[in-house]
């Protein structure tokens, strides 16, 4: 690969650039901020900050939803805005390497194509590699070699979880469900037992706060919001048990999931993954004692990958920069692209 090179791990809330020329990765939030439903006037994170403050006439809006494109207008003019150099254009010629889920359907995955293609961003070429896979490059495990190996991406409103073996896919789930579940649950059990409401964006604040599993007594996180007794705003704590309350709520369906694909692992794969542990990456993976709580539950190790959300975004780099692994992805144009057929 040579030229202008970008590859994207497009979230639902985050979207992580790796610019090849400066080689490093940038996050810029998933968000545009949309007047009277036709006038974008704000994009990334600025469009971010109006979350739930903003009046009646402008609407944040995220155009990823559950792992794959729902706004390809908006998603297009985001990137034609983060992406413009400061010259104000694009250069011609550029590729693209995105990391997509594997456990969607064939519409959802050729969106990602149509993002590029029939857009101002001036694509060459559009390849496309697994997240999964982009997150275990990103991850530092050897693919090539390694006989099992387990990746639990924890992210934004999906959890994608993937069983792997000498670099091919054994099993692949994609969960609609991720961190927006999570803090929904936190604003609904704070509502529900406190009579006090949060907005998402103070419950997120709060869960990564909160020493979830930690076993020392930790006083409560501080959240304003507005008292429904009293009717008027006011800040109260937040008990560590309520975040326990919801992030054990998120993970039923994560673990019951996992516990069934590992029941349909081969054994040599499985022992493989038993002897290495199950790699969760993901935001969500920051959680503090989170590994130790998933070991308890399941019966087999977990560890955490260095900084799990940027997991995806360093293998996309991995697979542009280093030969070895660029075969890992296809390409939208080819005929015989296994995704488009």
């Amino acid at each position: 690969m040579t030229g202008t090179i970008y590859g994207l791990d497009p979230g639902t809330y985050q979207l992580k650039i790796y610019d090849k020329r400066e080689d490093r990765i940038r996050t810029v939030k998933n968000a545009v901020a949309i007047r009277n439903h036709t006038d974008i006037f704000a994009v990334g994170d600025r469009a971010y900050e109006m979350l739930e403050k903003t009046p009646g006439d402008i609407t944040i809006a995220f155009p990823m939803k559950e792992g794959v494109i729902s706004r390809i207008g908006e998603m297009q003019y985001l990137l034609e805005c983060v992406l413009r150099t400061e010259e104000g254009f694009f250069t011609r010629g550029t590729e693209y390497v995105i990391a997509v889920p594997t456990d969607v359907t064939e519409m959802e995955k050729k969106a990602f194509f149509d993002l590029f293609i029939h857009s101002s961003v001036r694509a060459r070429e559009v390849r496309i590699v697994e997240r999964c896979i982009a997150d275990a490059i990103g991850a530092g495990i050897d693919i090539r070699q390694t006989p099992g190996s387990a990746i639990v991406n924890l992210g934004g409103e999906t959890t994608d979880i993937a069983i792997l073996s000498r670099g091919g896919i054994v099993l692949n789930r994609l969960l609609k469900t991720g961190g927006a579940f999570l803090d929904q649950m936190v604003v609904t059990i704070v509502r529900r037992n406190l009579d006090f409401v949060i907005g998402r964006p103070t419950a997120e604040e709060v869960r990564r706060k909160t020493d979830v599993f930690g076993e020392a007594v930790r006083p409560p996180v501080l959240a304003a919001g507005r008292d429904l007794i009293r009717l008027r705003p006011g800040v109260r704590e937040i008990p560590s048990t309520i975040v326990r309350e919801a992030l054990e709520e998120f993970l039923k369906p994560c673990i019951r999931t996992l516990l069934l694909m590992l029941e349909q692992t081969p054994p040599v794969v499985l022992g493989a993954i038993r002897r290495q542990g199950i790699c969760l990456t993901g935001g969500i993976a920051c959680t503090k004692g989170l590994t130790g709580y998933m070991e308890a539950q399941t019966g087999v190790p977990f560890y955490t990958a260095e900084q799990p959300q940027l997991c995806a975004a360093r293998g996309v780099r991995s697979i542009i920069v280093d030969r070895d692994f660029e075969d890992l992805a296809y390409s939208m144009k080819d005929e015989n692209y296994r995704w488009m057929r």
